[in-house]
């Protein structure tokens, strides 16, 4: 997966036309893969298809947030998923650089943006596979509502999200601010984005985005040495 967009030099803050232009960069980064995979494809099919939405799950309250701190591991234990985060900034086209093809089992924080438990919108990425093997975030779509996400951050706190939604957005009808915006104002959000849909080998490309939404409803305080 790679980032493709038109407007390059932004990602200091997410705010007003940068925050704007950062989320087309993010649509697009899902639509043009770069390398490609070699044979693999992500399990889900579907254009605007909210997958978490029948599952009929009573949800916990939101938390208030937290001090901003630097991610060091997202876990998502329904799915296997334990991953090292790294932050990433973006690449010369202006959309958000994920993790190298040689890493795959490590996911992007964007690093400019909102730190993980803090208030707004926290960014993580990560490719569905590579051209040889699944990656990170292959079957992210299989997320369901309900499902907790960990994430260890540098001040030794894990702040503890629960999904609330899980889209698949087709690139053809894709809006920005419904899947990237926050989904209640003052709120510690969290978005897992990665391709989605059918590959394409014509074009190269995913037909979809896969965007799992979180917001923070808890925190494990660190433990004394």
């Amino acid at each position: 997966m790679s980032g493709r967009s038109t407007a390059p030099g932004i990602g200091r803050l997410l705010a007003g036309v940068t925050w704007a232009v950062l989320l087309l960069g993010l649509w697009v980064w899902g639509r043009d893969v770069g390398e490609g995979p070699g044979g693999w494809s992500a399990l889900t099919t579907g254009d605007v298809a909210a997958v978490g939405r029948p599952l009929r799950v009573a949800l916990p309250p939101a938390r208030t947030p937290l001090e901003p701190a630097e991610p060091r591991r997202v876990e998502v234990p329904a799915m296997g998923i334990d991953a090292p985060v790294v932050a990433r900034g973006l690449d010369d086209t202006g959309a958000i650089d994920p993790p190298p093809y040689a890493t795959p089992g490590a996911v992007g924080w964007y690093g400019a943006g909102v730190q993980p438990g803090a208030e707004g919108v926290a960014l993580f990425v990560g490719h569905a596979d590579t051209t040889t093997e699944p990656a990170v975030f292959h079957g992210l779509s299989a997320a369901r509502r309900g499902a907790k996400i960990l994430v260890t951050r540098v001040d030794g706190k894990t702040a503890e999200f629960t999904v609330d939604d899980v889209r698949v957005f087709g690139t053809d009808r894709f809006d920005a601010h419904k899947a990237y915006g926050p989904h209640t104002r003052s709120r510690a959000e969290l978005r897992l984005i990665t391709c989605g849909g059918t590959f394409d080998r014509a074009t190269g490309s995913y037909t979809a985005n896969v965007v799992v939404s979180a917001y923070l409803t808890g925190v494990s305080e660190p433990r004394d040495s």
